[in-house]
C-alpha cells in the first residue's frame, strides 16, 4: 500500500515515519512529488481541516492520502490557539513570540486554570471518500516558562504531569508514547495492519 503523507512539516514527517515504520505501507512525502500550492485551512475544527487537506492532496496526487491537523487548546484562552496554532499571531511568527503572547494573555487571566491539551485529528482519503478517521488527545498544563530543546512547536510550554516535564524535555520515544500524534498514528497503523490481513 502506498500512502501519501500530506504535510510539508519535516518534523511531523519524521515522527510519522517513526510511528508507521513497522506497518506494511510505502510512505510518500509531499516533497517526493511535484510542488503544489497548499490549501487554505478554512475548517472550524481540527477534523474539518484534516479532511480538507487530505481531500485536496488526494485530488492532486491520485493517491491514498493521510492528513492531520493538530494544535494546542488552552482552556483559559477559550481554546486558543486551537485550529490556528500554526498561524497564531501571524503565519511567520516565531514560537518564542507565540510563547510570549500566550504567557501575557495567561497573566491577564491568572485566576483561570492553565489546563491545556494537544489535539491531533487524522483523516485518510481514498478518492474523495473518508476511509479512516481518528483523533488523539493528550492533557497537560501550560508551563510557567519554556523548557527543553527536544520536540518542536509548542512542546517547550506543554507540561505533562505524569512525566514531571514538558514534552520538549523528554526523549522522542517518550513523547510519542503519550502525545496526540502518537495516539492518532498508532490507530492508523492498526487500521493499515487490519487492511493488510484482509
Amino acid at each position: 500500500m502506498r500512502l501519501l503523507v500530506a504535510t510539508t512539516n519535516r518534523d511531523k514527517v519524521r515522527e510519522i515515519r517513526s510511528l508507521l515504520e513497522a506497518s506494511p505501507v510505502d510512505l510518500v512525502a509531499l516533497s517526493d512529488l511535484p510542488p503544489v500550492s497548499e490549501p487554505e485551512e478554512t475548517g472550524e475544527t481540527f477534523e474539518d481541516n484534516a479532511r480538507l487537506k487530505a481531500r485536496y492532496y488526494a485530488a492532486h496526487s491520485g493517491m491514498l492520502t493521510v492528513a492531520e491537523d493538530s494544535g494546542l487548546v488552552i482552556d483559559a484562552l477559550d481554546g486558543e490557539p486551537g485550529v490556528r496554532s500554526a498561524r497564531f499571531l501571524r503565519p511567520d511568527a516565531s514560537y518564542p513570540e507565540r510563547f510570549a503572547a500566550i504567557f501575557e494573555r495567561l497573566a491577564a487571566r491568572a485566576d483561570r486554570p492553565r489546563t491545556a491539551r494537544f489535539v491531533c485529528a487524522l483523516a485518510v482519503i481514498d478518492g474523495q471518500d473518508i476511509a479512516f478517521e481518528t483523533t488523539g488527545t493528550v492533557e497537560g498544563v501550560i508551563a510557567q516558562a519554556p523548557a527543553g530543546t527536544g520536540g518542536f512547536g509548542y512542546d517547550p510550554i506543554f507540561y505533562y504531569p505524569p512525566y514531571n516535564a514538558t514534552l520538549a524535555e523528554v526523549e522522542e520515544h517518550e513523547k510519542l508514547a503519550v502525545a496526540h500524534r502518537g495516539q492518532a498514528f498508532r490507530a492508523l497503523a492498526k487500521w493499515i495492519s487490519a487492511l493488510a490481513r484482509t
